[in-house]
């Protein structure tokens, strides 16, 4: 028959055959005396056998005992070993760590701050999760994400970076073919870009009292970047984030100082193990420092 038993009591087994008392191995374990007695008890229970016998003198060791005692010290110096391990891993900063980022953030920000943190820290290796659904850091989808919203979940870390301006842009080719854009109103009779499923530019244009629904776009999709490509492409006015509009000087603002398009809060995440593990926090650190800067 196999029997199991608590590994956690073997420490308190190997201190008191060592130390030969109650009292000496509570001392060493920084224990109470009731505590370690009733440790032992419990594992003598579990195991069905009697490991010490109880003299005036203290604790002697029964012939049982003496035969676990090899294996228990093995098993002692594979937990020692085994935290040993551990804490070298975390104190590693190298090895890989997986951030999450929205697709714009991924493919506009993230490769040139990415190829500077490859010169600062040349020993880590990153997986880039490039994608508008929120990956759970409490599941371990992600050790780092990038975020528009703050995270719910109080176990996590999160660090405000900035604020990502928006605004309503154009290319000049478009803008040059169509009738001059003077207020807010005037969009209406363009061709606009925006979401397919997210409605909050619908909802932006219904609070300044324009009831519109999703017809009003020329082209709807989800895909950031295939929104910004169309508004290079001249297909009509789009609403992106302004960090988008550096890559293409032809792409310019439209209605600027007029139209109010509400910023969106830039948060970065992390789980609690940047405590603990040296390689999530470097990064972290990296991106805390570098993100403010470029959005």
């Amino acid at each position: 028959m196999q029997t199991s038993f608590d590994w956690s009591l073997i420490r308190s087994f190997l201190a008191a055959l060592d130390q030969g008392s109650l009292l000496a191995a509570a001392r060493l374990l920084k224990t109470s005396q009731p505590t370690l007695g009733r440790h032992i008890a419990e594992l003598e229970s579990q195991l069905g056998v009697v490991l010490f016998e109880r003299t005036g003198r203290g604790l002697v060791p029964t012939a049982t005992a003496l035969q676990l005692a090899e294996s228990a010290r093995e098993m002692e110096s594979g937990a020692l070993q085994l935290t040993r391990t551990l804490s070298g891993a975390q104190l590693q900063t190298t090895g890989t760590v997986r951030i999450t980022a929205s697709v714009p953030v991924a493919v506009q920000l993230m490769p040139p701050l990415l190829a500077r943190m490859r010169v600062a820290l040349p020993d880590i290796q990153v997986e880039l999760v490039s994608s508008n659904q929120v990956s759970n850091l409490l599941r371990r989808e992600a050790d780092i994400a990038i975020r528009m919203v703050r995270p719910e979940q109080g176990t996590l870390v999160a660090k405000k970076i900035g604020n990502v301006g928006v605004g309503a842009y154009a290319h000049r080719s478009y803008l040059a073919r169509r009738s001059p854009i003077r207020q807010p109103a005037d969009l209406l009779q363009h061709d606009l870009i925006g979401s397919d499923t997210d409605t909050a530019i619908l909802r932006g244009f219904q609070a300044m009292g324009y009831a519109v629904g999703p017809e009003v776009f020329a082209l709807r999709t989800d895909d950031f970047i295939v929104q910004w490509q169309a508004v290079r492409a001249g297909l009509g006015i789009g609403f992106v984030a302004d960090y988008m509009t550096s890559t293409d000087n032809d792409v310019v603002r439209v209605l600027p100082g007029l139209l109010n398009v509400p910023e969106l809060p830039m948060w970065l995440a992390v789980h609690r193990e940047i405590r603990t593990n040296r390689r999530i926090r470097a990064v972290y650190d990296f991106l805390a420092e570098a993100l403010p800067h470029v959005i």
